[in-house]
């Protein structure tokens, strides 16, 4: 596990306009929109407890899906507008880090999951094909599959380079004037009585701050603590297999799109090749909860023992020995929805807030414009009132918590976002 008190990068003082705590997926994104937004007309700042690019947390790999089907609607805009963002850095970039190589939605025949998903595509005026289990067999023979599935196919949907993307989002803002330290851990915020003005104390000296977004994924509490916030957050580990398959070629991005089933109270989820000589499969939200701090980075038996059997059984030719199995977090509220808000309500207007809820990176450069427009702006013309930061199932002590309710025995109600 990395260190957080390890040396610092840089030695901290002085007066910034906007300070970004936490700069994985989410935080690096922000700090790209800032520093895109503003320029040099103001002082941005950008604080990692660990070194950039870490492993402890829920942003790294080789790479993430993005796609625009969501059974809700939300989302499905939402998505449009990701997509967007992601063409936006890669121009400015002059550097590819999304492949579309199609995403694949699929579902028992007659799910309610389908319906909700193709309604909402319908909605928003995407463009997508709905097969029959048997013809999206013959389309993707790599699939091994029978007419009680059906599929909806995304053609723009397909996959980011998580690393590559969060690096770039680092390099575009320290190239527009931002400062980002890295192995700089906050260990307390306070707001002067005076000046009304953040001073922000971390292992790398202090600064003060105008503007504060938290987007410290699984220790998000931990910083929200100094504004007297808490948010109802269930952490778990996750974890991802890479087989090594013997038949590349049939798992190239060119051949092979991203995918997500809804199968058997379990959601499983696989990407191509790419960064690693192996096919990623996994379960979405099928760990144990965890702390931030004091989690294992050994990979679960039983979880790799259901992902093995459903390889065996539907991607035959993709099984092979693990190239590698690693370990993340997932950090969610309880009805896995985003948190994207201020602090307002906690009299801190200045303080945005974002939390992922184990299925955003897709969206962590256009979250971080979002956070942009709430920090410079105070508003922001993204539908996200989806993402309260008051609303019923982060203020209701009684709202079930879908995160802690299903097990890996059982996880699809929790897991449909």
């Amino acid at each position: 596990m990395s260190s957080p008190t390890g040396s610092c990068s840089g030695t901290l003082d002085g007066h910034y306009d906007y300070v970004v705590v936490g700069c994985g997926g989410i935080g690096s994104g922000t700090l790209y929109w800032l520093a895109r937004t503003l320029g040099q007309t103001k002082r941005i700042l950008g604080l990692e407890q660990f070194e950039l690019g870490h492993s402890n947390g829920g942003s790294q790999d080789y790479s993430r899906i993005v796609r625009l089907t969501y059974h809700v609607e939300a989302y499905t805009k939402l998505a449009r507008e990701a997509m967007d963002a992601w063409h936006i850095v890669e121009q400015e970039a002059e550097h590819k880090r999304v492949d579309h190589c199609g995403s694949i939605q699929l579902t028992e025949k007659g799910s309610p999951f389908m319906v909700d998903t193709v309604q909402a595509a319908i909605k928003q005026g995407m463009k997508y094909e709905h097969l029959t289990g048997s013809e999206f067999n013959r389309r993707y023979p790599q699939f091994n599959v029978d007419d009680s599935v059906e599929a909806l196919i995304d053609p723009e949907g397909g996959l980011v380079d998580a690393a590559q993307a969060n690096a770039v989002h680092v390099a575009l803002a320290r190239q527009r004037g931002a400062t980002v330290v890295d192995k700089c851990k906050v260990f307390r915020i306070q707001q002067q009585s005076a000046s009304q003005l953040y001073e922000i104390s971390t292992s790398c000296g202090k600064v003060t701050a105008d503007k504060i977004i938290v987007t410290a994924g699984a220790w998000a509490n931990q910083v929200l603590g100094n504004f007297g916030v808490h948010i109802p957050l269930t952490i778990t580990q996750e974890q991802v297999q890479y087989y090594a398959t013997p038949h590349i070629q049939d798992f190239l991005p060119a051949k092979f799109p991203v995918w997500i089933w809804v199968h058997d109270n379990l959601i499983f989820y696989g990407l191509p090749i790419h960064g690693i000589m192996g096919v990623k499969i996994a379960i979405d939200c099928g760990g144990a909860a965890v702390t931030a701090d004091q989690r294992s980075f050994t990979p679960d038996k039983l979880n790799t023992e259901k992902t093995d059997e459903f390889v065996k059984k539907f991607f035959p030719k993709a099984y092979g020995p693990k190239a590698l199995v690693k370990t993340c977090l997932y950090t969610m509220p309880p009805d896995r929805n985003f948190v994207v808000d201020t602090l307002a309500g906690y009299g801190h207007p200045n303080v945005s807030v974002c939390v992922g809820g184990g299925h955003a990176f897709k969206f962590a450069s256009v979250l971080g414009k979002v956070l942009t427009d709430l920090s410079t702006k105070g508003r922001t013309a993204t539908d996200i009132a989806l993402f309260s930061l008051y609303r019923a199932a982060l203020t209701d002590p009684n709202y079930p918590d879908l995160c802690r309710q299903f097990g890996i025995e059982d996880v699809e109600t929790k897991s449909k976002l």
